[in-house]
């Protein structure tokens, strides 16, 4: 299970192996991710009160854990650490499952967030360790699609079975499902880690006295002074910002709301971008390959300053055009995705050194969650505020501040 990859680049089996078990795991937390608010706070009697509880426990564990897993990750246990992080999603859920009052809520808010936040502070260092450096920008592509295509077939086969179903009845196992369906990633991150080098097959380092010994890896403080590593942050912010909770949150308003597209339409605009993203991730990431990565990530706002600018268009049209440029928008919004998750993590594993890759994906992790919060309310208000164009523009716009930004890191990566 060490599958390490082969001569030429190619993931080898430990890495499919994740990545297949990481396609499970995001499945089935696609079952119950759109449904978790209205589940604690109408089918558990908690009302907004607990459903909001639930969240902010889970953010506050999440980044705590992130900040406390990223130096264990850089010890050398980054398996170890998404391992126990996977475990504690496992038994969040399934405390979810059978939970009754606001105290199990709680503490499956607090299990939740130290999952993902270990999580998040270890996959990057375990997909290095199982990739070589030829083959790691195309294995973060998939890594990617895994995660965005497990998410989209659980949350459409959670719609099939709540339909099919009593939801009431339903509910509670769709979480049991989540739980048993993250086990099989635990124990792979666990395989990982027990078939990782042992010390005496680590070749030594010159000398042998103390004063060989290599330097503690640099601190929070210490990367953060580094500019592009400030700048790779800051980017990581705003492509959540701007960019990924946009698609989730605001743009099916100004599709349903703004442009009266019926819910059916939505989710065809939805399902195009996943499915755009499974079959192009592969010729897409092999072009990308041919460019440097800081020239990648900028591709990424670039795309989605055209991609909201078709939704635009289509506001002022009607009938195939407006179908097309709706086309035009998820097919150019995943391949933006697919640039930045081309080029994002081998830019973190170049900026933070592999001593501290682990405090490097906690700051990315950090950074990520700060955008996921600050976008959704952030876009809806502007769309509201604005009406349908000019909302359209207006994500354009927050597209190209990201633009702005990726073309500082450019410069400061030379």
């Amino acid at each position: 299970m060490s599958g390490t990859g082969q001569p030429d680049g190619r993931p080898g089996a430990g890495f499919h192996g994740l990545m297949a078990a990481l396609l499970a795991s995001s499945a089935g937390i696609g079952l119950v991710f759109p449904l978790t608010s209205i589940y604690i706070s109408d089918r558990l009697g908690l009302g907004g009160t607990g459903a909001g509880t639930y969240f902010v426990a889970m953010a506050a564990a999440g980044c705590a854990a992130a900040v406390l897993g990223g130096p264990r990750a850089d010890r050398g246990s980054a398996a170890a650490v998404g391992a126990v992080g996977t475990t504690s999603l496992v038994l969040s859920y399934a405390l979810l499952g059978a939970a009754g009052g606001s105290l199990p809520v709680t503490a499956a808010g607090l299990l939740a967030g130290v999952g993902y936040g270990l999580q998040y502070a270890a996959i990057t260092g375990v997909v290095t360790a199982l990739v070589p450096a030829a083959g790691q920008r195309r294995a973060f592509v998939l890594r990617h699609v895994m995660t965005n295509a497990g998410m989209g077939l659980g949350a459409t086969g959670g719609g099939l079975l709540l339909a099919a179903g009593r939801p009431a009845g339903t509910l509670p196992w769709l979480y049991e499902a989540a739980a048993a369906a993250s086990v099989p990633l635990a124990v792979l991150f666990l395989l990982v880690h027990r078939r990782r080098p042992a010390v005496s097959e680590v070749p030594p380092a010159p000398g042998s006295g103390a004063a060989d010994r290599e330097p503690d890896p640099p601190g929070y403080r210490a990367l953060l002074r580094c500019r592009p590593i400030a700048l790779l942050m800051l980017a990581q912010a705003l492509f959540a910002t701007a960019g990924f909770t946009q698609i989730e949150a605001t743009v099916p308003l100004l599709l349903h709301h703004g442009m009266g597209i019926g819910l059916a339409g939505v989710s065809a605009v939805t399902a195009g971008n996943a499915l755009v993203l499974l079959l192009l991730q592969h010729p897409v990431a092999r072009r990308l390959e041919a460019l440097a990565e800081e020239a990648a990530l900028i591709a990424a706002p670039l795309l989605w300053c055209a991609a909201f600018g078709a939704g635009a268009l289509a506001t002022a049209t009607d009938g195939p055009a407006r179908t097309a440029l709706l086309a035009a928008f998820a097919a150019l919004f995943a391949i933006g995705e697919i640039a930045y998750s081309s080029a994002f993590f081998p830019l973190l594993v170049r900026f933070s050194g592999p001593a501290s890759l682990g405090r490097g994906s906690a700051l990315s992790s950090l950074a990520w969650s700060t955008g996921t919060a600050v976008g959704p309310p952030l876009g809806i208000a502007v769309v509201t505020a604005t009406g349908t164009g000019t909302g359209w523009l207006a994500l354009a716009a927050g597209a190209a501040a990201v633009l702005a930004v990726t073309l500082l890191l450019r410069r400061a990566a030379r």
